[in-house]
């Protein structure tokens, strides 16, 4: 049997949506995901300008989920991402939010999301406009990630900025031993992260979980509010380029690759991952039923129209002045555009020589588009409730 996560989709999304309530966005992610490069998505001729050669080509889904057609995107927002990155040292934070809050995310993702990325982002600016740490600006950018490698659900967002930031005087390095206090940005976080969420409970903005009334919900804010919570402010690196291919992860390709699935059968899913417990550390596999690994899985599909990469300080498009003059105190040029990936040569350069893939076997030409080929609709398949 086909392991993939589209496969299994187009065999198991009928009955699964007979048994469970989802929202719309996964109702649309779990159809986009199964038709992936198949008929359902039409596709293209494509052959050899001499007749030799020709072959089918369905199209991706381009889903933000979605493990099989994420390559050429992700490559294509490193090259645009690697020609604005300042030369300098960089630092990687991850901020997470407590376990005790992953309910208030299930049922107000969009909200939880939002207030996440701005009291990270608020944290940041207001530690670096400090005049013991930074006071100058400096350009960082945010990936949400709402996965563990198990796939539970696990909100957090990774950073990474820059180390110094820039004013009308120039470059300005940080002034203590350390880029930032780790207590000092965990405080200011909680703080802000748990301020937000007060006032969404007390105007009834939040949608609160069947058992958790307005009253335990400020219990459980004040609890939270004493207690440490996760927040990792890494080492210093020598430049940007290692943790921004990190959060590349993050912008497309899902929490899963099919490679991981092991086992498929009409009752269950085995999937293999790398823990990081120091209890079970190494390659773990994970059993579970089929429709539960499912649920598992979709549940992360971003929302639509929510970035879940974003760019703030230097790194901002409104910033670019300022990020052009940083880049010019350390000897770059102001930002280009790169020239844009095609996907032949993206395919010419994953596989260091030429493939049928990309060019004729029998002439070498490179392969060029020679007609379409219409969609073909699956069968009807049941509404979303």
């Amino acid at each position: 049997m086909e392991r993939t996560i589209g496969k299994l989709l187009r065999t198991s999304y009928p009955t699964l949506i007979e048994s469970h309530r989802m929202p719309l966005h996964l109702h649309r992610a779990a159809r986009q995901l199964g038709a992936c490069r198949t008929a359902a998505m039409g596709g293209h001729l494509q052959g050899c300008p001499e007749g030799h050669a020709s072959r089918v080509v369905f199209h991706s889904c381009k889903h933000r989920l979605c493990p099989q057609c994420n390559t050429l995107p992700t490559e294509r927002w490193l090259l645009k991402m690697r020609s604005r990155l300042i030369d300098c040292a960089h630092h990687h934070l991850i901020f997470t939010i407590p376990h005790a809050l992953h309910d208030l995310w299930r049922y107000n993702r969009a909200w939880m999301m939002q207030a996440l990325f701005a009291s990270v982002a608020e944290t940041l600016k207001t530690l670096c406009r400090d005049a013991r740490y930074l006071d100058s600006m400096p350009g960082f950018i945010l990936a949400l990630h709402t996965w563990g490698r198990s796939l539970q659900l696990h909100p957090h967002i990774h950073c990474l900025i820059t180390d110094g930031g820039w004013k009308s005087d120039g470059w300005h390095l940080p002034k203590g031993s350390c880029f930032l206090p780790a207590r000092v940005v965990m405080a200011l976080f909680r703080g802000k992260l748990l301020a937000a969420l007060r006032s969404a409970l007390q105007d009834g903005t939040l949608r609160l979980p069947p058992d958790l009334s307005i009253e335990r919900g400020r219990s459980l804010l004040n609890k939270l509010g004493r207690v440490k919570w996760n927040v990792n402010v890494r080492e210093r690196y020598d430049h940007g380029q290692g943790v921004l291919t990190y959060l590349a992860r993050y912008v497309r390709g899902g929490p899963l690759k099919n490679s991981q699935l092991t086992d498929v059968s009409d009752q269950h899913i085995a999937f293999r991952y790398r823990s990081h417990r120091e209890s079970d550390k190494g390659i773990q596999t994970l059993r579970l039923a089929r429709d539960a690994f499912l649920l598992r899985y979709l549940q992360h599909a971003p929302l639509p129209s929510k970035p879940v990469v974003r760019h703030y300080g230097l790194y901002a498009t409104r910033h670019e002045a300022g990020l052009n003059a940083a880049r010019s105190a350390h000897a770059q040029l102001p930002i280009q555009a790169p020239a844009p990936l095609t996907w032949q040569a993206h395919y010419q350069r994953r596989a260091k020589r030429p493939t049928p893939t990309t060019h004729c076997p029998h002439c070498g030409h490179l392969l060029v588009r020679l007609g379409t080929v219409p969609k073909e609709p699956l069968a009807k398949q049941q509404a979303p409730p």
